[in-house]
């Protein structure tokens, strides 16, 4: 069992089999209080049934079960959780458990650090995007408006337990969304792990438990030294300005995207902009554009003004102007830089469906 905690403030993240960790123990303080446990229609399904009978500590808790779905990951759902947890009696000194994917974290731990100005809660992802990003950092969102995480805070959870047991509960699908959160995070900052993640032709057979750490550490590193976002942790939006709007743009139509699928495309289209505004090289960019069309499907709209508004929202923008991250070259990653709505158009017409 390895258990690393990166920041006293930061989450502390234990790896391994969750029948073998501190989970237990950390659920032992809370014997005489009440516990919930939020799940989505999947992990209710899946995942659930393992926790319940694998501790006694959780044989009466609570299960709130979300509806599955991005498109879920919003106020009206939150009301839903905060009645339940009003309506079952919970004081600040209990807990609740995320188990689930990057919708089930980042709403979780939303509703639990402000009901009662912060009830305490685990998160247990399910998901590779879970275990890479969305369950690690201590940013908790969901979506307002049609925006992507418009309304959100800070706020750590207990312990993050990441059981790769449960990654066997996954269609293909979801590798591939996680893989492309892993993607970025060697872009940004590893050129060796880029090169590592090349080879790699089956996520779901290939990816190894040492490469999905590395990822980890990359960013509970990066996120240790700038907890709130005020600089270097920017990086790691590096790819979700453009994906976060294609993610918006498509969210309530025939076609939406996963977060991964847009992340993905976000990568290509903001490399694409470093070579036209940094110094990335067209040798590593069509490495880059390589590694991403033998992912995904180029579903990029040739609405670039629809896009755009979407990416006026972005809560890195500042003085009106949008910003955005770019490599200078892979392993490597600059934050706020500026954005003209011109060459942001250039580079989507290049590639729109």
């Amino acid at each position: 069992m390895h258990t690393a905690s990166f920041s006293e403030q930061l989450s502390p993240i234990e790896w391994g089999p969750l029948l073998n960790s501190t989970f237990s123990s950390v659920l032992a303080p809370f014997a005489t209080r009440k516990i919930a446990i939020l799940v989505d229609e999947n992990t209710h399904d899946h995942c659930l049934e393992f926790l319940i009978t694998g501790f006694d500590a959780l044989a009466e808790a609570e299960v709130i079960m979300l509806p599955a779905g991005e498109e879920n990951k919003v106020l009206e759902v939150c009301f839903q959780v905060w009645e339940t947890l009003t309506e079952a009696g919970f004081g600040r000194h209990d807990l609740l458990i995320n188990l689930g994917g990057g919708m089930v974290t980042d709403l979780g731990g939303f509703v639990a650090s402000v009901y009662k100005r912060g009830l305490a809660f685990i998160n247990v992802p399910t998901s590779l995007l879970g275990m890479i990003d969305a369950a690690v950092g201590g940013k908790t969102g969901i979506d307002f408006a049609g925006f992507k995480n418009q309304i959100g805070t800070f706020a750590a959870a207990q312990v993050t337990y990441i059981d790769t047991g449960f990654l066997h509960t996954l269609p293909s699908q979801e590798w591939t969304n996680g893989f492309a959160e892993l993607l970025k995070h060697a872009l940004i900052s590893d050129v060796q792990l880029w090169q590592d993640l090349s080879y790699i032709q089956d996520v779901q057979k290939e990816l190894q438990l040492e490469t999905i750490q590395q990822g980890v550490q990359i960013k509970a590193e990066i996120v240790a030294q700038d907890l709130t976002e005020k600089g270097l942790r920017k990086i790691l939006n590096f790819g979700h300005t453009i994906g976060h709007a294609l993610e918006s743009y498509y969210l309530n139509t025939a076609t939406p995207l996963s977060h991964g699928h847009a992340v993905a495309l976000g990568l290509l289209l903001e490399s694409k902009l470093s070579v036209e505004q940094a110094t990335l090289s067209k040798q590593e960019f069509l490495s880059i554009e390589t590694r991403i069309k033998s992912i995904c499907a180029l579903q990029i709209p040739s609405d670039a003004e629809g896009l755009w508004a979407l990416m006026q929202q972005d809560k890195k923008n500042d003085n009106g102007e949008v910003r955005i991250c770019l490599l200078p070259r892979i392993g490597s990653c600059l934050f706020d830089q500026k954005l003209a709505f011109e060459v942001f158009e250039k580079v989507i017409s290049g590639y729109c469906s």
